[in-house]
């Protein structure tokens, strides 16, 4: 059997844009047959999500208005990173700030990739448990609401697409597997 390299080498790379928040440029790639492809790209420094579990059992989500929806959203505590900024106390400083809270502990649950065709976006993933309150402490452009679900009823909801973050979906599924194996 023949193993085809995968691998796409970058030739040049070209900026069309430089945001806030992301950067977008078209790059010509060296294609694995030596043909040269266009490639779209949306650079961004990346994001953190946190699952805050309580000692019910409840996950802590957030409804917030996601604007290129058009629609609010049920997403767990999430943030962009700033570039160079550490993912864990990220993530630390997002639960507090959007949901009033910190954790004793913190398991890390890896990473996403919510659209890897054309975004560099990668997204840290924490289960917090032990939960302290504190305060919350919202950015200055950040209106949300928080409520806890049933870490089972949270889980139907994925399945039955009520809730439709991405992110959220996976990390609650793990946050799940984690507490149906004692991990929590």
């Amino acid at each position: 059997m023949f193993a085809l390299e995968l691998f796409e080498k970058t030739l040049k790379k070209n900026y069309v844009f430089h945001g806030r928040i992301i950067s977008v440029r078209q790059d010509e790639a060296l294609l694995p047959n030596g043909k040269t492809a266009l490639r779209e790209v949306v650079e961004h420094n990346g994001g953190v999500c946190v699952a805050p579990l309580t000692a019910e059992k409840e996950l802590i989500f957030v409804r917030q208005f996601r604007y290129p929806y058009s629609q609010v959203v049920l997403e767990l505590p999430a943030g962009k990173l700033e570039k160079g900024e550490d993912p864990f106390e990220a993530g630390k400083r997002e639960l507090e700030e959007e949901t009033g809270n910190t954790a004793e502990n913190y398991i890390d649950c890896g990473v996403f990739l919510p659209s890897p065709g054309y975004c560099g976006e990668l997204i840290h993933l924490y289960a917090a448990y032990n939960l302290i309150p504190t305060e919350m402490n919202l950015d200055e452009d950040e209106f949300l609401e928080v409520e806890r679900i049933g870490l089972d009823r949270a889980v139907e909801m994925v399945m039955n697409n009520e809730i439709v973050d991405g992110k959220t979906q996976v990390l609650v599924m793990k946050v799940a597997k984690l507490a149906a194996e004692g991990k929590i």
